[in-house]
Parts: structure tokens; C-alpha cells; sequence
């Protein structure tokens, strides 16, 4: 019985799927990394994920089909790193060094901080909405879950921000 030989990838194929993926992840980079790090609250730890979705993302890129159904993908991963670092064993019996991130206004800093201190699935929300405009529509595609969750989230969030920060601002 004979073996049948698989054709070697071309090497200029190589390069250009390469330098595909180089840009795809540059430019995702940013999002991603805020996201990881509106769920942990910790720069390590969002370097960890970010390393993580991005391992993943090489390995299934090919899969997916457009940029649009790429970015959903990413932060779903994100998302589902972060919760899974949370529940493990490690984690749950370690303690993070307090990290102190600048701003340059004052009012960035308390609203980061503020948003830190909600609970996950709202700082999903809130960030997917607020830091990568992501509609209500697409929120709920992306969480898979729907949009009537999500407008409570949203509306659950931003009560709890206002509770958070009226100690300092004027909230209309």
C-alpha cells in the first residue's frame, strides 16, 4: 500500500499567510488587550490572556471567515480566557500586586477605576460598548446571549456607576 505524499506548502504562501496573520494580529492587539484587561484588573494577567487568544487565534484564523466574524471570535475567546484563569485552582489561591495605571486626567482614572470595580459580566458590557462601540445587536451576538440581557446589563452597569462615582461628579 503506497502513501500519498502531501504537496509542500510554497514558500512565498507561507510568507504571505505570514504576514496576514502579523497584521490581523496587530491590529486586533489593542482591543483584545483592553478587553483582557478590563476583566482582570491586572496587566500580567492580561498580557497572559492576550497571549493565549492570540496562540488560539493562529491556530484557528484559517477557519474563520471574515474580519467581522474574527473580531466576535476574539473577544469571545478573551472573555472565555479571563473566566477561565479566574476559576482555576492558582488563581483562586493567589493574591495580585496592587498595579497603579496613569491617566491623563483625573476624571479617565476614576471612571477606569470605577468600571473595575463592577462586577464582570457588566464590565464586559460596558467595555464592549463603551471602549470598542460595539452596538446592543452585536454585543449579544458576540456573549451569545441576548439583547434584552444586555440592555439590562448596560442599564445595571451605568446605575452602578452612578452609585460609584457620585461622590465626585455631577451625573445627569
Amino acid at each position: 500500500m503506497e502513501l500519498s505524499k502531501q504537496p509542500e506548502p510554497n514558500l512565498d504562501e507561507q510568507s504571505s499567510e505570514s504576514s496576514r496573520l502579523k497584521s490581523e494580529i496587530e491590529g486586533f492587539f489593542p482591543m483584545v488587550y483592553r478587553l483582557a484587561l478590563a476583566q482582570t484588573k491586572n496587566k500580567s494577567y492580561a498580557d497572559d490572556i492576550v497571549q493565549e487568544v492570540f496562540i488560539r487565534y493562529i491556530r484557528s484564523s484559517a477557519k474563520l471567515k471574515d474580519m467581522e466574524h474574527k473580531k466576535a471570535w476574539l473577544i469571545r475567546v478573551t472573555i472565555n480566557c479571563a473566566k477561565s484563569m479566574f476559576s482555576t485552582a492558582w488563581f483562586q489561591k493567589t493574591v495580585p500586586l496592587e498595579e497603579d495605571i496613569v491617566f491623563d486626567t483625573k476624571e479617565k482614572s476614576d471612571v477606569y477605576y470605577a468600571v473595575l470595580e463592577l462586577p464582570q459580566k457588566y464590565r464586559a458590557v460596558i467595555h464592549l460598548h463603551y471602549y470598542e462601540d460595539m452596538s446592543v445587536a452585536e454585543i449579544a451576538k458576540t456573549l451569545d446571549i441576548s439583547e434584552g440581557t444586555v440592555k439590562t446589563r448596560l442599564f445595571r452597569a451605568r446605575e452602578k456607576l452612578k452609585e460609584i462615582l457620585k461622590g465626585g461628579y455631577e451625573i445627569d
